[in-house]
């Protein structure tokens, strides 16, 4: 519903055993419904953390989350049935076809029989990949892989689309397939929450940004208010480092 709050997170803290600081340190976030919000920050900055915390994959030490009006703490199978979620790793049967693959996560979605079916071949030809249905996936270029591993994630059409690094190490053409679909899916109705380390296609993708860095958000807003906060007229990746500085975060 236009207008209302796809992801609402207040005071969030992830303190893991033995690390001095917390990953996350205290973030509270609005995420509006039917946007492409990217999450963005350099290496250890806590953004998996965080997304792994709102997928339900890891508990908070501390604060509340809501997804879909759904309480993470007592409502999980409830919000689970909402999300989909893409992770940086490709998480596929490397010795099954396409196809097979998509069988498999399908049904564990919830989808079966004509609808599965039905839903798996739009999805296939979207993306390109109708052409190889006898191919082992163990086969595929990075980019093929890549794209099955977002078809996976969102063949049930989920409210709210988690994405981690989705076009990570992909040839042009396999990454412009992927962000004209995210698009697509977008003006669909799903909310999606993205994050990378490519600030430019952040830049094009993204109708809302936070930045992250070590647990904290240091800006938010769309591109042109955190223009306006920071009084510049710069790119996002200019922006990015004259807040997170230039030190190799290794």
């Amino acid at each position: 519903m236009s207008g209302s709050i796809a992801i609402e997170i207040r005071d969030l803290v992830k303190q893991y055993r033995g690390n001095e600081k917390p990953s996350v340190d205290g973030v509270s976030l609005n995420i509006p419904e039917g946007r492409i919000f990217g999450l963005l920050g350099p290496n250890g900055a806590g953004k998996t953390t965080m997304i792994r915390i709102l997928c339900g994959l890891l508990d908070p030490s501390a604060g509340t989350v809501e997804i879909g009006g759904y309480s993470l703490k007592s409502e999980l199978s409830e919000i689970k049935s909402i999300i989909g979620v893409v992770p940086q790793e490709i998480a596929l049967y490397s010795t099954l076809t396409a196809r097979e693959n998509l069988r498999v996560f399908g049904g564990i979605l919830g989808l079966k029989g004509k609808l599965l079916r039905d839903r798996m071949e739009e999805q296939l030809t979207l993306f390109g990949l109708d052409k190889y249905p006898r191919m082992q996936v163990g086969r595929y270029s990075g980019g093929m892989k890549r794209r099955l591993n977002l078809i996976a994630g969102m063949m049930h059409r989920p409210r709210i689309l988690f994405l981690d690094e989705p076009t990570v190490g992909v040839d042009v053409q396999s990454k412009n397939v992927i962000i004209e679909n995210l698009f697509e899916i977008n003006r669909g109705g799903t909310t999606i929450v993205y994050t990378s380390h490519y600030l430019e296609e952040a830049e094009h993708l993204c109708s809302y940004l936070a930045i992250l860095d070590e647990g904290r958000i240091i800006t938010r807003g769309s591109l042109s208010e955190i223009r306006k906060i920071h009084k510049t007229d710069s790119k996002l990746e200019d922006i990015f480092l004259e807040l997170t500085g230039k030190n190799l975060r290794d």
